[in-house]
């Protein structure tokens, strides 16, 4: 059952134009063609890269943080069994009700209760160090893999002229400049799905997963279709632009505002005329419009092209998230990801729970006032005079 299924999957008329054959695309006279068994390295390379990501996050990237004055936080909450216990079994935002009823189990106030919860919330949120590690290794991947693209691209033909893209198509060999650039560039999405459960869970949670799995579908099928120059074309338009979000992520986290909001300003400039007016308007044209000057159009060429839009409509999601963000930049100065609800409500219960400290300091100084001022035969707004005569 399983040999007719690969024999159904790997249909001619499925991968490539009408009149092709596999046999088209085998290795001849020193040229070589792309082959599905070259992507099975990308998922051994993918935990490379992800025990090189551990080494390089706790070698470079902390003591880059450190540099920048980020410290670890400590927010380890007071140990009580009884609010541990219903903490992980029952909920984390317990309702008044609940706080009443903990409170006189634990001999707290109500106060109190809620001050441990809100802490012990911000113990299970992701630290500022722990995501500028993650920003500062995301900056450091695309920074090399763009400019190993541009130094493999800058010297072929069809980036400056994209009717080569389908000179010869199918049978355009594989230089070894493509597959390290293919390979590299799977490898690494495959290694940020692997980790997304361990890396900061954001509002896009869902976006990302979608985005990590349409990358690694569209470049695994282009690649056994052969679309490779075309797909290298999409790697570099992508990869150029998230270097300036991962750099102003950095600083933000650094709380280096006013760099933080240059660097965000070149990444909104560079995404939209990268992913869209480049991407649909470039890549998209010469991936519907110039095959068909070629070839018929067939499964591949559809399915190809279905992939794309769906990454264009990724594009428009993130850039209406780019939007807000610099409506937020420029009324707020703020440059906070939307993205990351986590951050601000640990900020917001931060401010809440800060506030509360300095109350219950107010009130307990009020009382001492008034415990003083009541020992020395004074009332609370001190009123009297020494003589007991009473002031004018």
């Amino acid at each position: 059952m399983f040999q007719t299924f690969k024999e159904w999957f790997w249909l001619e008329r499925f991968w490539l134009p009408p009149t092709m054959k596999w046999s088209d695309l085998e290795d001849h006279d020193g040229l070589v063609f792309v082959k599905a068994s070259h992507l099975y390295m990308t998922i051994p390379y993918a935990f490379v890269l992800l025990i090189i990501r551990h080494f390089f996050e706790k070698f470079i990237a902390i003591p880059l943080a450190k540099t920048f004055g980020i410290k670890e936080e400590v927010r380890n909450a007071i140990p009580n069994t009884i609010l541990e216990n219903f903490f992980q079994h029952s909920t984390r935002q317990p309702s008044q009700t609940d706080i009443y009823g903990l409170a006189k189990k634990c001999n707290l106030t109500g106060r109190q209760v809620e001050r441990w919860f809100r802490s012990r919330r911000n113990q299970e949120r992701p630290c500022r160090m722990k995501k500028f590690q993650e920003a500062c290794w995301r900056f450091t991947f695309y920074l090399m893999i763009t400019v190993a693209g541009i130094a493999f691209l800058y010297d072929k033909p069809w980036v400056y002229d994209l009717w080569e893209v389908w000179n010869g198509y199918p049978r355009q060999p594989l230089l070894p400049s493509q597959y390290w650039y293919y390979i590299l560039e799977m490898s690494f999405y495959w290694s940020l799905l692997f980790s997304l459960g361990s890396d900061v869970k954001r509002k896009d949670f869902l976006a990302n997963v979608i985005h990590h799995l349409a990358a690694i579908s569209l470049m695994s099928f282009s690649w056994c279709a052969n679309y490779v120059r075309s797909g290298t074309l999409v790697m570099i338009v992508h990869d150029v632009a998230d270097i300036w979000l991962e750099s102003a992520k950095m600083f933000s986290y650094a709380e280096w505002k006013q760099t933080c909001n240059i660097l965000f300003f070149i990444f909104s400039a560079v995404f939209f005329i990268t992913r869209l007016v480049i991407f649909p308007f470039w890549i998209l044209y010469c991936t519907l419009v110039l095959p068909l000057h070629y070839v018929e159009p067939f499964f591949s060429y559809t399915f190809l092209n279905l992939q794309l839009m769906v990454l264009q409509a990724l594009h428009l999601y993130w850039g209406y998230f780019i939007l807000k963000m610099l409506k937020r930049c420029v009324f707020t100065k703020d440059t906070r990801d939307v993205r990351s609800d986590d951050e601000e409500e640990y900020e917001e219960e931060e401010a809440e729970g800060k506030e509360e400290v300095e109350e219950d300091e107010e009130a307990e100084a009020t009382k001492g006032n008034d415990r003083d001022s009541l020992k020395n035969g004074l009332g609370a707004r001190r009123n009297l005079i020494p003589n007991g005569q009473h002031g004018h």
